[in-house]
């Protein structure tokens, strides 16, 4: 969670030693060192006394790294500085303590409306929390990482290499419309998806029947859904002319 490179930096830029950081920050330079190191990660009470020793906010020591795990430490770090429990952050975004804790764990990417209210919560900017000022890259990362594609295995069915893909979801680079409709084709999506301020679930779901939006919560239609998700393309394809078929009997 913590950049020790960061703190190594800044302390030699200030033209400070190991001793007078130490020192100043009211620690052991032996655990400074370490810090440094990367070996051991500091406590909140010692991350405080770090920045304001450096004289910089505590979240300029975070890492910018875009990992799923780095989102969830940020997120945590974020919570209990401000003294908020899990269930009061939770109630706040309007989700619950569970999916929040394994937000914070690394299990699992929000939503980009989700992290967007979590930001809202912790009186952040949604980019705090991401690792860098793109909602494309965040998207693009979610849904390879959901579908259990690598990055060289997503760039070789679009065309591009995985480097421009690493580029992209760790926003140093911000895709072409041309490049985004490869990508978009590659996953089965479309390209407004990343340039939609919804996930293409939340839309899809919106303009649903609200009868039917209802079902989705029935225990029986949840367990159907997971018996399609492990469908083959022809049973899937099978089903959805059944389907077909059925309705047009209806309409007779």
């Amino acid at each position: 969670m913590i950049d020790h490179k960061i703190i190594r930096s800044l302390r030699q830029k200030r033209n400070m030693t190991l001793q007078e950081l130490a020192q100043k920050a009211h620690i052991s330079v032996s655990y400074l060192s370490e810090i440094e190191l990367g070996k051991k990660q500091p406590s909140l009470e010692t991350l405080d006394k770090l920045s304001q020793a450096l004289n910089i906010s505590p979240e300029g020591l975070i890492s910018t790294s875009s990992t799923q795990g780095d989102l969830g430490s940020k997120i945590l770090f974020l919570r209990q500085e401000k003294k908020l429990s899990l269930s009061e952050l939770a109630e706040k975004v309007g989700i619950s303590s569970s999916y929040l804790c394994q937000i914070e764990n690394g299990k699992v990417m929000p939503a980009l409306s989700t992290l967007k209210n979590i930001a809202k919560a912790l009186d952040v900017k949604p980019e705090t929390l991401m690792a860098a000022n793109s909602f494309v890259g965040y998207k693009l990362k979610k849904i390879r990482s959901e579908r259990n594609i690598t990055q060289a295995e997503l760039a070789e069915k679009a065309g591009v290499s995985a480097g421009l893909i690493g580029q992209i979801e760790s926003g140093k680079v911000e895709p072409s419309i041309k490049t985004l409709e490869k990508i978009a084709s590659a996953l089965s999506i479309s390209p407004c998806f990343f340039v939609s301020e919804e996930d293409e679930v939340s839309s899809l779901i919106k303009t649903m029947n609200p009868k039917v939006r209802q079902l989705l919560n029935d225990a029986k239609v949840r367990s159907a859904l997971e018996l399609l998700a492990d469908c083959t393309a022809e049973e899937f394809s099978f089903i959805l002319k059944f389907i077909q078929l059925y309705k047009e009997h209806r309409r007779l």
